[in-house]
């Protein structure tokens, strides 16, 4: 008789693998001539900028990084990105103002250069001659110190904000721009183009960071998702419940990015033949078809949308020109073209 055979351990479950931090992607996907490719070098941007050492951490993922949570931490960041690669030796913006991520902002001026360069037998234009209106520069000012120092362009930075036109003044001023860069006030908060721009003005490029929120609530929730999200990535990090630079309205307008936009199309007919190219960001992809809509019935001859990618982050901005090709063609010889 065989002996009965001794039963077998029961099978131990495996025991799930200890959740790690996933490393964010590299920033490979920033547009080929953004100067941000890659980590950054904290060694050299302290260098540069003494006070940044006091923000550096360590992050989950071993590496060097600030506490992006900390409106100091960013500002103090910005300036050390500003100075080191383009040259800004004096930058600051008043509390409470917003501080936008600069490799992000530098992917808009590129992207745009690529527009022109396309319409120009695939040279981009740059200096002087090419005359961009950047629409809300903000307290910041950063795509004019940005594409004036890639492509020497010259801007002009409408505002309604009194104390942000200050700042930018501030900004020019000190780094001695007061000829590339200029700025004025929007004195009727009401309107972004019209009553704006001067009789005989021309412009090649108009760009926008518009208000993306409907509410000051609305802006509340996506600036705590945006922390929550942050506590996830360290749960060690202590997080305020609220904590976004911008004030109401860099953040947000009745009708949010929607409204916003269209009324910066409907009001960019009216002054078709004084720029060449008008563009703006747009945030939520659920808003372009309004938007598009909105371009056929104000009669763009074209239009596009280039998406553009920053790491995680996915945004993208929308161009529109009332010109023919023709008529494109024409502007190019009488702007860009060198005589002689």
């Amino acid at each position: 008789m065989t002996a009965p055979r001794s039963p077998k351990p029961a099978r131990q479950k495996p025991k799930p693998a200890e959740a790690k931090p996933v490393a964010p992607r590299e920033k490979a996907s920033l547009h080929p001539r953004n100067r941000h490719q890659g980590r950054y070098d904290f060694p050299a941007l302290i260098k540069s900028t003494p006070e940044l050492a006091k923000f550096v951490i360590i992050n989950p993922y071993g590496k060097e990084s600030i506490d992006f949570a900390s409106p100091e931490a960013v500002r103090v960041f910005n300036r050390a990105l500003l100075k080191s690669f383009y040259g800004i030796a004096h930058w600051d913006i008043p509390a409470d103002y917003l501080c936008p991520p600069v490799p992000g902002r530098a992917d808009y001026v590129h992207f745009l250069a690529d527009l022109l360069a396309r319409h120009n037998d695939g040279e981009i234009p740059r200096g002087a001659a090419v005359k961009v209106l950047d629409i809300g520069t903000g307290a910041n000012c950063v795509y004019p110190l940005i594409g004036y120092s890639d492509y020497r362009w010259h801007f002009l930075g409408s505002e309604i904000d009194p104390t942000a036109i200050a700042s930018a003044k501030a900004i020019v001023q000190a780094n001695g721009l007061n000829k590339a860069i200029q700025l004025r006030q929007q004195a009727n908060r009401k309107q972004i183009l019209l009553g704006l721009l001067e009789d005989g003005e021309r412009f090649d490029l108009t760009m926008c960071n518009p208000p993306f929120h409907a509410s000051l609530e609305e802006a509340t929730k996506g600036s705590q998702r945006k922390w929550r999200a942050l506590g996830k990535a360290d749960p060690k990090r202590k997080l305020p419940v609220l904590n976004f630079g911008g004030q109401a309205a860099e953040l947000w307008c009745e009708g949010g990015e929607a409204r916003f936009v269209t009324q910066l199309i409907g009001e960019s007919a009216q002054v078709a033949g004084q720029v060449l190219w008008f563009s703006t960001l747009v945030s939520k992809a659920s808003n372009l078809p309004a938007i598009q809509a909105a371009l056929k019935k104000a009669g763009a001859l074209h239009s596009q949308v280039v998406e553009m990618s920053q790491g995680q982050k996915q945004s993208r901005f929308v161009a529109w020109t009332f010109q023919s090709e023709a008529q494109q063609q024409a502007w190019r010889q009488s702007r860009w073209v060198r005589k002689g």
